[in-house]
């Protein structure tokens, strides 16, 4: 059983990731495989992983302040009570709950607190944690609201370096060096965070536009091969049932000619066969080696209107000019074999009177032109105007043949409403150089 196409793109397009894969470190590869675990869990619970960072921050404030730690980088001149370092130290932890969610505002809340920290010469560590929320303002909003965030975050540090002025070489310059820091690597973040959005986003657009050039060309294909099967079928019964209605009128009368007419219908009905086993055998994936017959041309206008006569329409067939060598490309001169083939067997299957036909091709210096005639009349003619639903069929589709190719055609009545015609104008391959 085949693949189908999409199937194979997509088979393809894994086989190249293993192989890219396969060139990556090992080490790399874990790190990567590690992050990548833990963004789906982030994108999955982003809750619990909130709630687990703000955990672990409040434990580690907590234990700052229970150790006496934060006596290390407390001044000599320390106003705080004890438990109002407790309280600082939960201040700056417990809002990151809502980092993500409302950056800005946890930010706006962790500033008077800073400015108790620096002014009562406490200095806890935990108030490093403003940070947090400052590189989620860098990774989400606009640089204006950046500068803001900085200068909450900066302002009650200089305060405090105003008040007291030993910690101005200290606590006053790290703060700012680590602000520094820490909008630095959220614009390095947040600019590769949109540069592989940005990528992603090129390749589902990529792959969009590929699906729908697949779907494109798969209808028309589809459009092909309905107006070559219309033109078989259609063109091969209306031959049979023509020599089948000549073949029974002469049944009793000569029964030697109902025997040819049976003949020709046996003929006609095995090319008809060949023709589609040869065009359905292309189309299967799994014959690679089905048989590829070129498609009709110029020289198979003359088998083609000896059938035709055989079917009992008489033909006439008339050349002026004469073409160049490789003046028309296999398909225009295919565009020709359907088209008068199209003619001819509308004229057997609509024409209600005793009929001939002429197909005439003009050769000029950058056009070929077919012109197929009949004398044809009766009501049925009006059928061949008509538009049937399927777009690739009779008039139709010899239209969109010809559009194919630059080209044009016209369908309708003889000025003297003698008969009917058929006019192609087809531009030949040098026109176009």
């Amino acid at each position: 059983m085949s693949t189908p196409p999409r199937d194979r793109d997509q088979n393809r397009d894994r086989g190249r990731d293993r192989n890219a894969e396969a060139t990556v470190p090992p080490l790399t590869r874990i790190i990567r495989d590690a992050l990548d675990r833990l963004r789906a869990f982030d994108r999955r619970r982003p809750r619990v992983w909130d709630a687990a960072l703000t955990g672990f921050w409040t434990v580690a404030a907590v234990l700052d302040y229970t150790s006496g730690g934060w006596r290390t980088t407390a001044h000599d001149n320390v106003t705080a009570p004890e438990l109002l370092v407790l309280l600082m130290s939960l201040g700056f932890s417990l809002p990151l709950l809502w980092r993500r969610t409302h950056p800005l505002p946890v930010l706006l809340l962790m500033a008077p607190i800073s400015v108790v920290n620096i002014w009562t010469g406490a200095v806890v560590q935990a108030s490093l944690l403003q940070l947090i929320p400052v590189f989620q303002i860098v990774l989400r909003c606009s640089f204006r609201t950046v500068g803001a965030a900085a200068l909450v975050f900066v302002v009650p540090v200089l305060s405090g370096g105003v008040r007291i002025p030993a910690t101005w070489g200290q606590e006053v310059v790290s703060y700012v060096w680590g602000l520094v820091f820490v909008i630095l690597l959220g614009i390095a973040v947040r600019t590769r965070r949109e540069y592989t959005e940005a990528l992603v986003e090129r390749a589902h657009r990529l792959e969009r536009e590929r699906d729908q050039q697949a779907r494109l060309a798969a209808a028309d294909e589809r459009t092909r091969i309905a107006r070559e099967m219309h033109d078989i079928i259609g063109h091969n019964l209306s031959v049979i049932t023509g020599l089948a209605d000549g073949g029974a009128y002469a049944a009793g009368k000569n029964p030697e000619r109902a025997g040819q007419a049976l003949e020709a219908i046996g003929t006609t009905s095995r090319q008809a066969l060949s023709e589609l086993r040869r065009l359905l055998g292309v189309l299967r994936d799994d014959h690679p080696d089905a048989e590829r017959t070129p498609q009709p041309t110029l020289d198979e206008l003359a088998p083609l209107i000896e059938r035709v006569r055989g079917a009992g329409l008489p033909v006439h067939l008339e050349l002026t000019g004469s073409p160049t060598p490789h003046a028309l490309t296999p398909g225009r001169q295919l565009t020709v074999y359907r088209v008068v083939q199209e003619a001819l067997t509308n004229t057997l299957k609509h024409a209600t009177a005793p009929t001939s036909a002429t197909v005439t091709l003009t050769y000029s210096r950058t056009h070929l032109e077919a012109r197929i005639t009949d004398t044809g009349t009766g009501v049925g003619r009006a059928a061949e105007t008509e538009e049937p639903p399927p777009a690739a069929q009779g008039i139709m589709g010899m239209r969109e043949r010809a559009a194919l190719y630059d080209g044009s055609l016209e369908a309708g009545p003889l000025p003297d409403h003698t008969g009917w015609q058929v006019q192609l104008r087809l531009p030949l391959e040098e026109s176009h150089s």
